[in-house]
C-alpha cells in the first residue's frame, strides 16, 4: 500500500474546516489515524468523491444522522429533523465545496486535479483500498459530535 503524504492532508482540512465556518459551524481537528479498513455504523451517511489529475484517489466524508441533520440545518437555513432528498442534495453539496475548495489550493500550489461527482451512501459499510493509504481524521463540531474526514490519496 502506498503512504500518503500530509501536504495531500492538509488542503482538504483546509478546506473543511473553512467551509464548515462559513456555515457558522466551528471545528476542532482530531488526532489523525491510518486505517487499512474504513468502517462505518448502520447511522452513518457517507459522501464519496473521487480525485483525479495529478493526483488520484478518493475523499469520504462521514456523519452520523444526527450532525447530518444539524449540518444540513445550518445550509438550508431551516430546521432539518430527517434526511430526506433535500437535505441530502444539500450535504452532497458540502463534499462538493469541500473538495472544490481543496482543489484550488492545490492549484494554488501549481497541483491540477479534478473531483468526481458525489456518490452517497449509507448505513454498514465497509472501504478498504490498497491504492493508497487512507488517513481518516475527526472534525469534531461540539458535544463530542464529530465528521470524519478520511482522504485516501497519492500523487503520480
Amino acid at each position: 500500500m502506498a503512504g500518503l503524504n500530509v501536504e495531500y492532508i492538509n488542503p482538504f482540512l483546509a478546506a473543511a474546516t473553512s467551509v464548515l465556518h462559513d456555515f457558522g459551524i466551528e471545528t476542532k481537528i482530531g488526532k489523525p489515524l491510518v486505517k487499512k479498513e474504513v468502517t462505518f455504523e448502520k447511522n452513518a451517511l457517507i459522501i464519496m468523491i473521487g480525485v483525479t489529475g495529478e493526483m488520484k484517489g478518493q475523499v469520504m466524508i462521514a456523519f452520523g444522522n444526527e450532525v447530518a441533520c444539524e449540518v444540513s440545518s445550518k445550509m438550508m437555513m431551516m430546521p432539518v429533523t430527517e434526511m430526506n432528498e433535500i437535505s441530502t442534495s444539500a450535504i452532497c453539496e458540502l463534499g462538493n465545496m469541500i473538495l472544490g475548495n481543496a482543489a484550488t489550493i492545490f492549484s494554488n500550489k501549481g497541483i491540477g486535479i479534478d473531483i468526481t461527482p458525489p456518490t452517497m451512501c449509507s448505513g454498514n459499510v465497509v472501504f478498504s483500498t490498497s491504492y493508497a493509504a487512507n488517513v481518516g481524521i475527526p472534525l469534531t463540531i461540539h458535544d463530542g459530535k464529530s465528521i470524519e474526514l478520511n482522504v485516501s490519496i497519492k500523487g503520480e
